[in-house]
């Protein structure tokens, strides 16, 4: 009979056969079982794979979180306070020191600094008198241009006033200069006028004698020639220096050249293009006044700036030197003012601030001077507004939601992450109940295949005993023919036994 025994040994129960009087106890050993190519093998394999994919989901679940952590708003009310004061700040700056947009005040600065700069091109180039006009006048014979004169008698529709802006080789952007080349290797000048239509006119007997003779002398022309010519141009010609029509500026440029393609040059932008260069006068000299009143806008808006980026760097500093304790183990990158929520929501802050003050005076203001009138009240408003600070709200806004609409795509991916994980975490607790199963299988058929051996070894056992039993008794039955045959071996034999 085959029992289990009480005592146990390496984690696993002894077992006892009882046969009659024999009693004979089998301990266990636990060992791996040895396989070639089976299914243990393929839940090994897969449990790498399971572990491969869960590191990589991990991986980007860390991405996702120091992302998510820098789209999201820190600021505290210190920050917001900061910011607000920042905003005040730069809005009192705003209202006692640039006031109201004057374009006046502007062309006077443009012309005085473009006529200036005529002066100093031209005696950078040998100029030797004081007058305006007589710089502009060296400038013009020492430097001229091919297309400066074709456009006459041609019934282009393109007048003095106009040719500027017409002939695309006049205009001071990296189109009107590849134009200038252009003209230098094809021999014509390129022209749009008013009513949109793209004229290529050849040059005359007197413009080819400006035309390059080589490659190194037309791209010479083209560029040298071109650039100087222009600088003639900036202020008038000799007769008007200082006065006159200049050229126009590069965003009156680029519109121009804009309107050649087809399509825009049928949708009157060309003779609106030419009713704000001719009538309204607006040319570089314009186009200079404008970005000088823009550039005392942006002062008090770039003060803001600087001190809102300023005040989170020295803070985040601070913060970082006291956890820290040495400046070596700085993690510089939460010190920097940009490219994260905090900053950005402070910068909404600071920029509302500053804009609701600038309207909130311009109104005041308009209102004043307006007496009730609504037409001049909103001319007024729109001499007071600073542009440039609404500007900067408006970026300032979009960026602190676009940044919540990332933070908010990150935080769905990082959901869709975590189910991930979560799907390769069952997977890999159903490979490990699949190993153990697998192992318990193996152990229970051991443990068979064991009982089995214990029962056939027990019957060896039992057979061999009976046996010896039997052929002891077989040698008592034959002890006196022993004696009879061998005299004196029972005595040797327990003599044997007795001493060894």
């Amino acid at each position: 009979m085959l029992h289990e025994s009480n005592e146990l040994r390496l984690g696993l129960p002894a077992f006892k056969v009882v046969d009659d009087s024999i009693e004979v106890v089998f301990d266990f050993c636990a060992t791996a079982p040895s396989s070639g190519r089976s299914a243990s093998d393929d839940i090994l394999a897969g449990l790498n794979h399971v572990q491969r994919e869960m590191q990589s989901t991990q991986d980007r679940i860390d991405e996702l979180d120091q992302q998510i952590d820098r789209l999201t708003n820190h600021a505290d009310h210190i920050d917001n306070w900061v910011a607000v004061g920042s905003g005040l700040l730069a809005g009192l700056i705003d209202v006692f020191w640039v006031g109201e947009f004057s374009f006046e005040r502007g062309k006077a600065w443009s012309n005085h600094a473009v006529n200036d700069f005529v002066m100093k091109s031209a005696k950078a180039q040998g100029y030797k008198g004081e007058r305006l006009d007589g710089a502009i006048e060296f400038l013009e014979k020492k430097f001229p241009l091919p297309t400066d004169n074709i456009w006459k008698n041609q019934n282009a529709k393109i007048s003095a006033r106009s040719h500027h802006l017409d002939d695309l080789a006049h205009h001071p952007t990296p189109i009107g200069l590849f134009f200038s080349i252009l003209t230098q290797f094809t021999k014509t000048g390129y022209f749009q006028n008013s009513e949109g239509t793209f004229l290529p006119i050849d040059i005359d007997e007197n413009g080819l004698k400006l035309i390059g003779s080589d490659i190194p002398s037309k791209i010479f022309c083209g560029t040298v020639n071109w650039f100087f010519h222009l600088v003639s141009d900036m202020s008038g010609s000799n007769k008007t220096a200082g006065a006159g029509m200049g050229i126009p500026g590069p965003i009156v440029s680029l519109l121009k050249e804009l309107s050649t393609i087809p399509s825009l040059d049928k949708t009157g932008l060309p003779k609106k293009l030419k009713e704000i260069f001719v009538n309204e006068r607006f040319d570089l000299r314009a186009e200079l006044a404008v970005l000088h009143e823009v550039k005392r806008q942006a002062v008090p808006v770039l003060i803001n700036e600087v001190l809102v980026r300023a005040f989170y760097f020295i803070s985040r500093l601070v913060t970082e030197v006291k956890a820290k304790k040495s400046f070596q183990d700085i993690e510089w990158k939460k010190t920097l003012p940009w490219k994260n929520r905090t900053i950005a929501r402070m910068l909404t802050i600071a920029t509302g601030t500053f804009t609701a003050v600038d309207l909130a005076d311009a109104a005041i203001r308009a209102a004043l001077k307006s007496g009730g009138n609504w037409g001049q009240f909103g001319a007024q408003l729109l001499l007071r507004v600073n542009f440039v600070g609404i500007g900067r709200f408006t970026v300032a806004v979009y960026s602190d939601v676009s940044m919540g609409a990332q933070r908010s795509r990150a935080r769905d991916e990082r959901i869709a992450v975590l189910s991930q994980q979560l799907h390769w975490a069952n997977a890999k607790v159903a490979y490990l109940q699949a190993d153990m199963w697998q192992t318990a299988t193996h152990t229970e058929t051991c443990l068979r295949e064991a009982e089995q051996i214990m029962s056939q070894s027990m019957d060896i056992f039992a057979r061999a005993w009976k046996e010896n039993r039997s052929s002891l008794q077989r040698i008592g039955t034959m002890r006196t023919g022993i004696e009879a045959n061998n005299p004196g071996l029972i005595d040797d034999i327990h003599q044997l036994l007795k001493w060894g």
